[in-house]
């Protein structure tokens, strides 16, 4: 049987390395990675000869052509490619090429490409915004307060109804805030949530932007993300209702609190006096509209998995470290 070619957009980021290392563990897909920085193949995996990396602008008609024409027959896209929060609030009109018409774009594409294809799409729980009951669930309307939560909605409300007409066969899902991120900060509102480990851990000074340690955020595993994104990729379409395709993806509420807590139990105390609290009104802002809680019944019922707590997240990344 020939291999599945899969197309993975953003490739340069966190979540497209990932799902690329494990279907290049596994075997049996070809995976084209694009970003507008050159992709790499992940280090260390059973197949690299079945990878393939294109540098290119995906807010460019002539490369989306050039991009599907090289991956046929194509089996599945993942778009991950997008500007963080923070980013978009500062640049909205940055946001709306990227987060919206790019998407778009591809989607419409790939109707007349590849109807019917499997996609992929990662949104965000900022789609979510207060008034906001204490866990978030099913039946909570979104009503984003930020402009990437707002674009990344419109672009849900479009892929549902593309499904609905059958243009592509699609999932929605909601990412938690994914901790600890390897690498550098990014241009998240949340990216303090993995420095405030990952700085400590190599010497370096992280600022948190709430003063207020109880201040919960929803986070996952880059582990747990993987695999629930290999599970999406073969999830029976009908699980979901034709014209709602998101899944909120199952993570765990942990507190400012108990993050120090745990980095300072698995990483050692000292590793504290790398952290400084400073409030940055703006951020604070957005970090603020987001729920700190959801209801996960439905992903796991859906055969999603979920982390044990937040310090098994920390615990995670520190012993990683010292492999």
């Amino acid at each position: 049987m020939a291999n599945k070619n899969i197309i993975i957009t953003g490739a340069g980021g966190l979540i497209g390395p990932l799902i690329a290392t494990r279907l290049l563990n596994e075997g049996g897909y070809n995976i084209i990675l694009t970003d507008l920085v050159d992709p790499h193949i992940p280090p260390g995996v059973k197949f690299p000869e079945n990878a393939r990396c294109l540098r290119g602008d995906i807010t460019s008609s002539s490369f989306i052509t050039s991009l599907l024409a090289s991956a046929q027959p194509l089996h599945a896209v993942f778009m991950f490619h997008g500007i963080m929060s923070a980013g978009s609030e500062a640049n909205y009109d940055l946001s709306l090429s990227v987060n919206v018409n790019s998407v778009r774009d591809l989607l419409l594409a790939l109707r007349k490409t590849n109807p019917g294809v499997r996609v992929i799409y990662s949104s965000s729980q900022a789609v979510y915004g207060q008034p906001l009951p204490a866990i978030v669930t099913d039946d909570v309307t979104p009503t984003p307060e930020g402009t990437y939560g707002a674009h990344k909605l419109a672009t849900e409300v479009f892929i549902n109804d593309m499904h609905r007409k059958g243009f592509v066969d699609a999932f929605i899902l909601r990412f938690p805030s994914v901790v600890v991120r390897p690498g550098k900060p990014t241009a998240a509102a949340s990216s303090f949530l993995s420095g405030m480990i990952r700085e400590p851990m190599h010497g370096e000074e992280c600022v948190i932007p709430v003063r207020d340690r109880r201040f919960c955020s929803f986070l996952c595993s880059p582990s747990s993300l993987q695999e629930n994104l290999f599970r999406v990729l073969n999830m029976d379409s009908g699980k979901l209702p034709r014209h709602i395709r998101h899944i909120n993806v199952p993570g765990v509420s942990v507190s400012i609190q108990e993050l120090m807590d745990a980095l300072a139990k698995h990483g050692g105390e000292d590793k504290l006096r790398f952290l400084r609290e400073e409030t940055n009104p703006d951020l604070e802002r957005i970090l603020r509209s987001w729920a700190p809680d959801f209801d996960i019944s439905t992903p796991l019922k859906l055969g999603l998995v979920k982390d044990e707590s937040g310090e098994a997240i920390v615990k995670e990344y520190i012993d990683s470290l010292r492999k």
